[in-house]
């Protein structure tokens, strides 16, 4: 208490009631574990009012007691920046001020207890404000003060239609917002597959996490209040490579100073240890990784959000909307002529707001994304990218526009050394269609729960992109071009005589530990014989398209008749690659041909998932709040060895926390049953992720939707 003049004593007050499980409900913010605690804290969504208590010493007096609260944002309010507001409370009984200001009515005086209701504005400050309220008597200058140690979290409110991140559809909110479990996709675009991630973003400490990382990107107020600047910042903050900030990126293949990638079962766990640690980086993340955790965040702050996987991922480094890739004369790869690449899958994260600093129709889905590939401004981060100018070709919007293009509409171009060209190379191959071949994210309102289920997978290409191969397509990508003054690569010729046909079988369906055959077929349409060489290598690869160990090289020659077609197939044995698999068990083929008689010239390239088993869930007793049931799991190892170190990570909201649960060694193709104990704390749907990992096989995942009993 604070008594900052003489005069008569005011009427004091002793205590403030926030209502805050009162307020959750209207506020749509009970799914909050902070708020299941003893002196819970405020969670509201801005726009939307809410009501407060205030218990004084004496019976409240209209004219006798004035009312003063003072709401607080940041270390050092101030008046004239918006982060000190004084708010009178009057005994009148509607708001008057209009939406954009903050007002206060009586709602209830009864004895010494005066319930006020307060219109928040909905442009204010997303972040934790602090609450005093002073007293004094008419006329006199004797003010005493009470501060309200609970904290007031305010967030944005894509229900209001006042908010820059409204979003009409409930539909849409109740799985962008409300959602706790989603699915996260990747694999290849031929054999693409769901894995459960749970973003928890009600989870325990995941709000006070989000507020801590948000404080230290020094927005200011006003940045602070505007989506577009929040998830700026936000895809800044979430990697830590130059600014300290969550997540470790990390795609050596080496894990062994924090947690490999695919051992996260969902956010949470990564919030709560950089909250722990006082914002010690976590190890480790990659590209699906970082955007779980962005799309937590955005739920997090109020912000729907979507994870989306990019299939064919360009990663064009020279802003040249080309990813180019080099062969010399004997059709083996040259990689260190530039830093291009093609990821496998890429992940991201849209989030939904309008864009008042664009022209209009460009507000909707932006992407962000924090996986630090290129800067942005000084920082690793990307956009928000409105998809919308994407889509159209407008590169020269903010944010980043260039960058996500290329992802989803770079030409491949396959170039092989040629010292009587001027530039040193020829053009063999400009594949107009391959990057950016498919991008999902998860359907609002359906789940499937199925090992790698594509059953709840929405295609939203579309949106993205026109359908390649249109007129459309081609000119959203000569108006890119034509915008970054980079026409002059689209109009390069290409070699021209080419009367022998070569088509790469794609791959799919290869189980671990299984043979497989790579497969090309041959054609010659011309009336003469053709001599052909074909070189076909074959590589593991990390998921950004890096290659990681040589599995096997084939080069033939072969004489085609006029009109004769041949099949080459190539056998993969299983001790041939396994040893040489690396994080999520992509093989990358590329196959080069070269015509004697014509010198024309083949190239192509194929990129699949070495499957893995799943593992099954079960459920032993029925499931009730506060009573132990059993969740089975149940596995076996498809490898002819052992599997060492053995362990399984578990985790699901209102079920448990992230736990590791260690078990013996699996011998080969055995079959293992574990039971663990587990105590629902909240009733209604739940989800549940499993993910087993040992020395010789990994990243083996599981999920089960349940209904727990209150």
């Amino acid at each position: 208490m604070k008594r900052r003049e003489t005069g008569p004593s005011p009427n004091e007050i002793f205590n403030v009631e926030l209502y805050s499980r009162e307020n959750a409900k209207t506020h749509r913010t009970s799914a909050y574990e902070i708020l299941d605690g003893r002196n819970p804290p405020l969670i509201i969504r801005r726009g939307d009012p809410f009501y407060i208590g205030l218990h004084f010493r004496k019976p409240y007096d209209a004219e006798r007691d004035k009312i003063r609260m003072e709401y607080m944002f940041g270390p050092r309010p101030q008046l004239g920046k918006g982060t000190l507001i004084y708010l009178p409370v009057t005994s009148k009984r509607e708001f008057t001020k209009e939406k954009s200001k903050w007002d206060a009515r009586m709602h209830n005086v009864e004895g010494n207890v005066v319930t006020v209701q307060v219109h928040i504005p909905a442009n204010v400050a997303v972040g934790i404000w602090k609450l005093r309220i002073s007293t004094k008597q008419q006329g006199s200058r004797n003010i005493k003060s009470f501060d309200v140690r609970e904290r007031i979290y305010v967030l944005f409110n894509p229900w209001c239609k006042e908010d820059a991140v409204y979003l009409a559809n409930e539909e849409w909110r109740r799985e962008y917002v409300l959602n706790d479990v989603g699915k996260i996709y990747i694999g290849s675009h031929s054999k693409p597959k769901g894995r459960k991630w749970i973003y928890g973003q009600f989870t325990g400490t995941v709000l006070p996490a989000v507020m801590f990382m948000m404080d230290k990107t020094n927005l200011d107020y006003a940045a602070r209040a505007n989506p577009v600047k929040v998830v700026r910042a936000v895809a800044a903050m979430v990697n830590s490579h130059d600014d300290n900030g969550l997540l470790v990126g990390n795609w050596s293949g080496s894990y062994e100073l924090g947690t490999p990638p695919w051992q996260w079962t969902g956010s949470s766990a990564v919030l709560e240890q950089y909250l722990r640690t006082n914002g010690e980086p976590v190890k480790f993340g990659q590209c699906w990784v970082f955007a779980g955790v962005t799309t937590t965040v955005c739920k997090a702050l109020g912000i729907s959000a979507r994870t989306v996987s990019n299939f064919v991922s360009a990663h064009d480094t020279d802003d040249s909307l080309t990813v180019d890739k080099f062969f010399d004369k004997e059709g083996e790869t040259i990689s260190d002529v530039n830093s291009d690449s093609i990821w496998n899958f890429h992940v991201w994260t849209d989030c939904w707001m309008s864009r008042p600093d664009l022209p209009p129709g460009y507000g909707g889905w932006q992407v962000i994304d924090a996986t630090p590939q290129e800067t942005s401004d000084g920082l690793y981060r990307t956009g928000p990218t409105s998809i919308e100018s994407v889509r159209r070709g407008e590169i020269n919007f903010p944010y980043d526009a260039p960058f996500v293009f290329s992802e989803v509409n770079a030409d491949v171009v396959h170039w092989q050394l040629d010292e009587r060209s001027t530039l040193g190379w020829k053009k063999i191959k400009t594949n107009k269609y391959h990057v950016g071949r498919k991008l999902m994210t998860k359907r609002s309102g359906i789940d499937d729960n199925s090992p790698g289920g594509l059953g709840d997978a929405e295609d939203i290409t579309d949106l993205y992109k026109f359908k390649e191969g249109t007129e459309e397509e081609r000119m959203a990508v000569l108006n890119a071009a034509r915008i970054g003054g980079l026409s002059f690569l689209f109009e390069l010729p290409e070699p021209g005589k080419e009367d022998v046909d070569f088509d790469l079988k794609d791959i799919t369906g290869v189980l671990i530990g299984q043979p497989f055959f790579i497969m090309v077929e041959m054609v010659n349409r011309s009336p003469y014989p053709r001599t052909i060489t074909l070189v076909i290598n074959t590589n593991s690869v990390y998921y950004t398209g890096i290659l990681a160990r040589k599995v096997k090289r084939d080069r033939q020659i072969y004489l085609l008749q006029p009109g004769q077609r041949e099949l080459v197939r190539l056998r993969i044995a299983p001790e041939e690659y396994l040893d040489k698999l690396v994080d999520y068990s992509m093989m990358k083929i590329y196959a080069v041909a070269t015509v004697k008689e014509t010198q024309q010239t083949w190239s192509e390239e194929d990129d699949f998932l070495i499957e893995k088993p799943p593992i099954y869930l079960g459920i032993r007793g029925q499931p009730v709040v506060g009573q132990p049931f059993g969740l089975e799991i149940k596995f076996t190892n498809p490898l002819q060895r052992y599997l060492t170190d053995c362990k399984y990570t578990i985790e699901g909201p209102g079920l448990t926390r992230p736990v590791q649960v260690r078990i013996r060694d699996i011998g080969p193709q055995e079959t293992v049953v574990h039971v663990e104990k587990l105590v629902p704390r909240k009733p209604g749907p739940r989800n549940i992720v499993v993910v087993f990992h040992s020395r010789e096989l990994h990243d083996v995942i599981g999920s089960k939707a349940i209904e727990v009993f209150g």
